[in-house]
């Protein structure tokens, strides 16, 4: 992440990039003439425009308050957890020997921070508004050093070498190391810029040569904007910025007194605190507190923490996925306009007797097109969680495109996501229920449950399973009893009454009207050639629809596993888009070559291949898992593939049910256009 002064750089560079972009798209839909590419280009640049208006948007939550300090007001700073991107288990702040108040209190949190294993906390740093302190002593007793036992010490060496990062927040803002780097380093020195990048929360500590050190002295550095006041008024300051610098100080190098006050080396003559977990450990905690005025207004603090270097990265996905669009825009319209009206319009002769006594294609098959599959119910109760996902996310992407779910707002995404998933299952209901009466079912209650429990029981089963592993580590990341008893009420007293009313209005109503009718006996399917191989359909189907949405993945895991900030909800929800049309497209290509290999057996193949980008997700999760992670050990790797398993189930399910609707649509389509006696 770039600091708040390069905030607007990539905004102006994005802009530019944009109106070039657009000319490329007006010149290729005048080549082709056709009115859908032309109200497709335009349906998508005035969606760039509407990411791009939400980036610039005040990253806060509307309707929240900053919060007023006057001089030497008490600044809170609390505790959030410890996270590791090699162990992915988070700790609580105080289940390593860190300094305590005299009253532990622990905040309120939400469902989504109980999720994310936040477990914010109070702590004993002293800070008041605009007020320095050189250096001041934690766990001051009668000027005694704090000394760790042996399994003390050999736990915080544990945890320093697996790499945790200690998270702390004042006012809301979470604390970030600052890292200067240099961009050109071939050059002379004075041509080298400095690149400052931030890291979140601060090391632990750090090793050297097999020894491990600690760090025990936190620089803190606040950054304040002075409000405008009248000339009778006291001024006001807000903090906008929270930086650290740790260090590692020896005993012997800290002088401290009666007073808690303590007086840092000079220079680097001092000597890092070593930690040997074989024996006890005498050290100090200390903290100093630096405050600096500065320029950014409160609604834009989160810039510093939310803005990235790599916007043209991003920008470069949505103009590669856009390509993939009109690909396929290209085949669907040589599809439709060319082969479709021609084959209609043979079909629809009835002057040649011949003509239509040598029937082929897809119209041969019109008399079992509409055959019910088997497992009609089961195909149902997946359609309906894939509709029941797809609005919980449409929703989710759009309401935090608008700035509403940031990261300012801890757990605000997941909680919404859990409740809306809840909300959501009258409209998964209502579908699988339709559905499921135009498939000829009969049993609506046991069709009801089974989409009420299918896709959640397999979900809430594997966390659970995952959740033991957790306890056993005894990790914040654990959910807590209490919670899990709350989810279960949630999904049986929530979901499960709103699907089974969903489902009973959808049962009730009219089925889908199929154009043609069923024959009695099915005919003979003829051999299918190599290539309409149900596994050779999901790798060909599913390698567009990923291909538009590849790099964006890319953030998102990073998002998940490296514990990053996701704040583009723009460009995601443009990626969703056009997943959602590349999935529609690709699907009704599919299925528009399978009936034409006289195969009218699409219903359960077409959901399968549709949802085949959800293959190269989990390649891509092995790939990330290998290259890019540094997982060891058992049960963090377990964790890493549990949570992926389900987010590849989500995702099948989700593009799964949208290429399974358009096949749908467009089968009905073409069958009706077509007389048949």
């Amino acid at each position: 992440m770039r600091g708040a002064t390069d905030a607007e750089r990539p905004a102006r560079r994005v802009q530019v990039r944009n109106q070039g972009s657009t000319t490329s798209a007006d010149v290729i839909t005048a080549t082709r003439g056709s009115k859908m590419a032309a109200a497709m280009d335009w349906w998508l640049w005035s969606l760039v425009l509407l990411s791009l208006t939400a980036e610039t948007s005040a990253f806060y939550v509307p309707g929240v308050a900053p919060i007023n300090f006057h001089q030497n007001d008490p600044v809170e700073i609390k505790a959030v957890k410890l996270t590791s991107s090699r162990t992915q288990l988070p700790y609580e702040y105080y289940s390593l020997p860190f300094c305590q108040p005299s009253k532990i209190t622990y905040k309120a949190e939400n469902l989504g921070e109980v999720l994310r294993g936040d477990r914010i906390v109070n702590t004993p740093f002293q800070v008041l508004m605009n007020s320095e302190k050189k250096c001041e002593v934690l766990c001051n007793q009668s000027n005694k050093p704090v000394t760790l036992t042996v399994e003390q010490s050999r736990l915080v060496a544990e945890r320093i070498t697996e790499d945790y990062y200690v998270h702390l927040i004042a006012d809301n803002l979470p604390v970030a190391t600052r890292l200067e780097l240099y961009s050109n380093r071939d050059s002379d020195d004075k041509k080298k810029e400095k690149d400052v990048q931030f890291e979140h929360g601060y090391r632990l500590g750090f090793t050297d040569v097999n020894k491990i050190y600690l760090h025990n002295h936190l620089s803190f550095i606040l950054y304040y904007h002075r409000e405008d006041m009248e000339e009778d008024q006291e001024h006001t300051y807000r903090v906008v910025r929270f930086e650290v610098i740790p260090q590692s100080i020896r005993l012997e190098d800290l002088k401290a007194d009666e007073k808690s006050s303590c007086t840092l080396p000079e220079g680097t003559n001092s000597s890092p605190q070593e930690i040997d977990p074989t024996k006890e450990n005498q050290l100090y905690f200390t903290y100093s507190v630096h405050w600096e005025e500065s320029d950014i207004k409160w609604a834009s603090r989160w810039d510093t923490y939310l803005t990235m270097s790599d916007v043209q990265i991003h920008w470069f996905s949505i103009i590669n996925s856009v390509v993939v669009v009109f690909f396929l825009s290209g085949i669907l319209s040589m599809i439709i306009i060319r082969t479709l009206r021609k084959d209609i319009a043979n079909y629809n002769k009835e002057d040649d007797i011949e003509d239509t006594m040598e029937e082929s294609g897809w119209k041969l098959v019109h008399g079992d097109v509409f055959r019910p599959p088997q497992y009609p119910m089961i195909l149902s109760s997946l359609l309906g969680s894939g509709i029941q996902l797809f609005c919980m996310i449409l929703i989710v992407i759009f309401v935090a495109m608008l700035g509403m779910l940031s990261p300012s707002s801890r757990g605000a995404l997941m909680t919404t996501a859990c409740f809306l998933f809840m909300f959501m299952g009258v409209f998964g209901g209502f579908s699988a229920g339709r559905l499921y009466r135009t498939l000829k079912g009969h049993r609506w209650k046991k069709g009801a449950f089974c989409t009420a429990t299918l896709y959640p029981g397999v979900v809430f089963g594997i966390c659970f399973i995952l959740n033991c592993f957790i306890w056993g580590k005894h990790s914040s990341g654990a959910v807590p009893f209490p919670t899990m008893v709350a989810l279960l009420c949630m999904w049986f007293g929530i979901s499960l009454p709103l699907v089974y009313l969903g489902y009973y209005f959808g049962f009730r109503k009219q089925p889908y009207d199929n154009p043609v009718r069923t024959n009695q006996i099915p005919r003979q399917i003829p051999e299918q050639r190599w290539y309409m191989n149900r596994f050779v359909g999901i790798l060909m189907a599913g390698i567009l629809p990923f291909g538009a949405m590849f790099i964006e993945l890319f953030f998102i895991f990073s998002a998940i596993w490296e514990n990053q900030f996701y704040y583009l909800f723009g460009f995601l929800f443009l990626v969703f888009i056009i997943l959602v049309v590349s999935c529609s497209q690709i699907s009704i290509v599919m299925v528009y070559f399978q009936l034409c290999a006289e195969d009218y057996r699409w219903w359960w193949r077409n959901f399968l291949v549709s949802g085949g980008s959800a293959f190269y997700v989990l390649v891509y999760a092995i790939f990330y898992f290998v290259n890019k992670l540094d997982i060891v050990e058992f049960i963090p790797s377990l964790l890493y593939f549990g949570y992926t398993a389900l987010m590849v189930l989500s995702f099948w399910l989700l593009t799964g049910t949208i290429g399974f609707y358009a096949a749908y649509m467009f089968v009905r389509k073409i069958y009706a256009a077509v007389k048949i006696d």
